[in-house]
């Protein structure tokens, strides 16, 4: 953490301690859970007894801790036996803390997993504890082991957010508490710009965008977390799909088709077993036999291509498979498009040589900026590790991780020299990956692509070619996702255009409104669509009988591209001057084109997937 970082941080931390003080100000009887910064803010939960907190509270909330960083108090840091933090949380009626105190004593930790192995029987290294750190402010103290800022005074700026339930240490068994989070920034002007984000981001949001402009449902009889295609979202999902396998073809890249179900044992051999049983949906046969529902497509490329011997001549082999897998999220973690239960991905698998890698990683790395630089998505890079301290963990020795984390770190520095991140721990079990983070419209950070190298299937399936010498040979699966959950990035696509798709991708490319409803308009109208329709264009007509300016603002409210008003003077001249949406327009005015013009300019621009038009 840099020292910015870190000031912030540490700004962020401090004002959850402010926010729970002024809380205990207006409620006394409040217990405290715990109060940890997170991005762009802070929470505390809170155990309010039978008061509940509503927005309506958050303005006498904020106005207390005003008072309390008015203030100017000092933070004061001050240590007690471990025995005698018991008691203080035993007098104060923290009974929360009192619980944390308590784990500290017995295992040196208060985090679920370390104390769930401890239970085990496998103490933690940390159980000696016998001291714990206090922070003191005013009338306020807190079990905290820091940082803070210097005094209340000097915390930037804030603003309460929102309200949530929460799970006492995130378990369904433990009392539910209320999570009050706040957002807080350097200055004023940081907070505001951070608040008219999020705004913009209200009116992005691809749950209400993805209702309003037609392109998926949720239904209550299907489940949650299994979204619902329409016709428009469909077409939308297809067009980028279309072009990802067109850009991978490019490369010679082959399709293949495997079935939604397989017998645990394909799993079992792959590591994925172990390792994801729990996030299964698993399926008993009526004869007894146990089958999953895939949750990746990996082990079964790998057995098309292990079901023949292989020789080096035919290497790199590289399958592809746009196809669904399935994951047992808990139903509190599902929202929208960005976690669901049908995860469709746009699955690649690459089985070469060790030598041939690093090209095929760099090929790779050029169909993701293609497909990034076309749709206007900025790129960064991070390289993905293992925990060395925890090599138990991954599939493979650390010699191998080593080697093949070298050799990606090599490709990242020689494509970015040193414009990437590292991060420890974020490896697949499997092996190191290249993850692309995507740079949204409103500046926000989502992973998307990736490239993953893999040894560790390659292993279990013993997975081999015959060599130049007429010996077996281990080869390397490298695995590669573009847009991954399509599910996902498309949530992530409608927000950063805003529904306002260009002209190759729109489910809806091109209107075409009668001013009026006589014979000889709708037939001039139907001419234009039956010929837009035979150059492969999505092309829509209007016959409603409204307005001339309720189909337009029906048009602007759909985000078409294009829209033609066709009257008297088009059908005399057979030229049409196209509405264009104003995110497309370069020139400052649309010229009157005749009718074949304007469709085989538009279809030039869906073939050449251009942004903006050249009408």
């Amino acid at each position: 953490m840099n020292s910015d970082n870190g000031q912030m941080h540490a700004m962020r931390h401090s004002l959850a301690h402010i926010m729970a003080n002024a809380i205990q100000h207006i409620w006394p009887n409040v217990k405290l859970g715990v109060g940890p910064v997170v991005e762009n803010g802070f929470y505390y939960d809170l155990d309010m007894g039978d008061q509940k907190l509503s927005e309506d509270d958050f303005d006498k909330i904020e106005a207390e801790m005003k008072r309390i960083i008015a203030s100017d108090v000092p933070f004061e840091r001050f240590v007690l036996p471990i025995d005698q933090a018991i008691t203080w949380a035993q007098e104060t009626h923290q009974s929360y803390k009192e619980e944390l105190l308590n784990d500290l004593k017995r295992a040196g930790t208060t985090v679920a997993k370390e104390l769930d192995s401890e239970e085990l029987g496998m103490p933690s290294d940390n159980a000696r504890i016998s001291e714990v750190s206090f922070y003191k402010n005013g009338d306020f103290t807190d079990l905290c082991r820091g940082p803070h800022v210097e005094s209340t005074g000097k915390v930037g700026a804030f603003k309460l957010q929102r309200l949530s339930g929460a799970y006492w240490r995130g378990k369904e068994t433990n009392p539910q508490m209320q999570r009050l989070y706040g957002v807080a920034f350097t200055t004023e002007k940081e907070l505001r710009q951070y608040l008219a984000m999020l705004e913009e981001a209200k009116k992005r949001d691809h749950r209400k965008l993805g209702q309003d402009l037609d392109l998926f449902i949720f239904s209550d009889l299907v489940g949650p977390g299994l979204p619902l295609w329409t016709p428009r979202g469909t077409t939308l999902r297809t067009q980028l799909d279309a072009f990802v396998q067109e850009l991978r073809d490019e490369m010679g890249f082959e399709q293949v088709t495997i079935p939604h179900i397989t017998k645990k044992d394909l799993y079992e051999k792959s590591g994925h077993w172990a390792k994801f049983k729990d996030e299964l949906f698993r399926i008993k046969t009526r004869e007894g036999h146990e089958y999953a529902m895939k949750p990746m497509n990996c082990p079964h490329h790998a057995q098309i291509y292990d079901s023949r011997p292989r020789s080096y001549r035919e290497l790199p082999i590289r399958y592809r498979d746009t196809t669904m897998v399935y994951r047992d999220e808990q139903s509190g973690e599902l929202g929208g498009l960005s976690r669901v239960l049908s995860i469709t991905q746009d699955d690649a698998h690459i089985f070469c040589r060790l030598p041939q890698a690093k090209a095929e990683a760099l090929r790779l790395w050029d169909i993701i900026e293609q497909f990034y630089s076309t749709i206007g998505i900025k790129l960064k890079l991070r390289l993905s590790l293992h925990d060395p301290k925890n090599q138990s963990a991954y599939a493979g020795t650390e010699e191998q991780w080593t080697e093949v984390e070298n050799g990606l770190r090599d490709i990242a520095i020689e494509r970015v020299g040193s414009d990437f991140t590292e991060a420890v721990g974020d490896a697949a079990f499997y092996g190191p990956k290249l993850d692309f983070l995507g740079l949204d419209a409103l500046g926000r950070e989502h992973q998307v692509a990736t490239v993953q190298m893999d040894f560790g299937q390659p292993e279990g399936f013993d997975l081999t070619c015959t060599n130049e010498d007429g010996g077996h040979e281990r080869i390397v699966m490298v695995h590669c996702a573009v847009m991954g959950s399509l599910e996902r990035f498309l949530g992530i696509y409608i927000e950063h255009t805003a529904g306002r798709f260009p002209v190759w991708n729109a489910p809806e490319q091109i209107r075409v409104l009668s001013v009026n409803q006589e014979q000889a308009t709708i037939n001039f109208v139907d001419n234009i669509v039956s010929r837009g329709k035979q150059l492969g264009l999505r092309i829509v007509a209007d016959h409603n009988n409204e307005s001339v300016g309720k189909k337009i603002r029906s048009a602007e409210l759909w985000k078409v591209p294009y829209t033609l008003v066709i009257g008297q003077k088009e059908i005399e001249t057979s030229e049409v001057v196209p509405r264009i949406r104003k995110d497309m327009i370069v020139s400052e005015q649309a010229q009157p084109h005749t009718v074949d013009e304007f469709l085989k300019t538009v279809q030039h621009e869906v073939k050449s997937r251009v942004s903006k038009t050249s009408l």
